[in-house]
């Protein structure tokens, strides 16, 4: 007697069904790797917080070192994995290149600033560009509107090239103890909301202007903050100032669908607000603010349209 084709189905249904299903194999949450770039292969570190897998709509911000570190150095020493696993966004630390001197410091192209990227003409918007292409399609959970940039010194003043020249990419800005450089007008496409950090006491970029370290001329940060309050229609005679014992504070918030932000320490220095000093002859971070939580309570507060 022929079984009925009916009943061989629902066997095969039932025994199929039955199976143990395969778990899904978790997404590396901390990952070195590289990419090529006009020739040249760039490094990169990305840290995905520990709810990547059951979340979406992941924030992503980009961590630029200062002049001779790297990301591994800003990683450690600022503590922003810390502060990305407990707020739950995603941070990668790119890599400036790597000169070809004794030294082998690494550096990025942020205009007049500073050594071999700068020599070399190294396209580091490019480098910058390209990576974002390269996360976004490679964790499809962080969101391309929520993408942000902060960055000490030499990654302050690269923060600031990647605000003129990306606007479409980049969501907001928080540089730390640097200073507008670019060499060409800063024309971004939209309002660029902006937090800058510096210290009174920081002579290798002072707050001032003049010459800092390694003997490079810096413009004053006044000067560049000038250029972000035009360039974002803020009403510069509505600004509050609040002066509070440690530091002060001074907002730009009449701007369009952004706002400014400068938070100047009196104490510290060339540094990292509440970081780690990473060697004996650098300067004691401030400890009248934490920069890693008013970075990201004001990237928060902003995506792109």
């Amino acid at each position: 007697m022929k079984t009925p084709l009916l009943f061989v189905g629902l066997l095969l249904f039932l025994s199929s069904s039955c199976q143990p299903s395969q778990p899904s194999t978790p997404t590396p949450l901390r990952t070195e790797s590289t990419l090529t770039v006009d020739g040249r292969l760039r490094y990169y570190l990305i840290n995905l917080p520990p709810n990547y897998d059951q979340a979406s709509d992941i924030p992503l911000v980009i961590a630029l070192h200062g002049g001779g570190g790297k990301g591994t150095q800003m990683e450690s020493d600022y503590l922003l994995t810390e502060k990305a696993n407990a707020a739950q966004f995603a941070i990668v630390y790119p890599d400036g290149v790597q000169s070809d001197g004794i030294l082998g410091a690494r550096t990025w192209n942020a205009g007049t600033c500073c050594d071999y990227a700068v020599e070399q003409n190294i396209d580091d918007v490019k480098f910058i560009s390209v990576l974002l292409d390269e996360l976004l399609k490679k964790y499809p959970k962080l969101n391309p509107k929520k993408v942000y940039a902060t960055g000490m010194s030499n990654g302050a003043m690269m923060c600031y090239r990647l605000a003129c020249e990306l606007s479409n990419r980049i969501a907001a800005i928080a540089p730390v103890a640097g200073t507008l450089a670019t060499t060409k007008p800063c024309l971004p496409t939209r309002a660029v909301p902006i937090l800058h950090i510096h210290s009174k006491l920081d002579m290798k970029v002072p707050y001032e202007g003049g010459t800092g370290i390694f003997g490079y001329y810096f413009p004053p940060v006044a000067d560049g903050l000038a250029t972000w309050v035009k360039n974002n229609g803020c009403n510069n005679t509505t600004k509050t100032v609040t002066n509070l014992p440690n530091y002060t504070l001074t907002q730009w918030k009449n701007c369009n669908s952004s706002s400014i932000e400068f938070y100047f320490t009196n104490d510290g220095g060339h540094s990292w607000p509440g970081g780690v000093k990473s060697r004996a002859a650098a300067d004691d971070p401030s400890t009248a603010i934490n920069a890693n939580d008013v970075i990201w309570e004001f990237f928060k507060r902003y995506q792109l349209p």
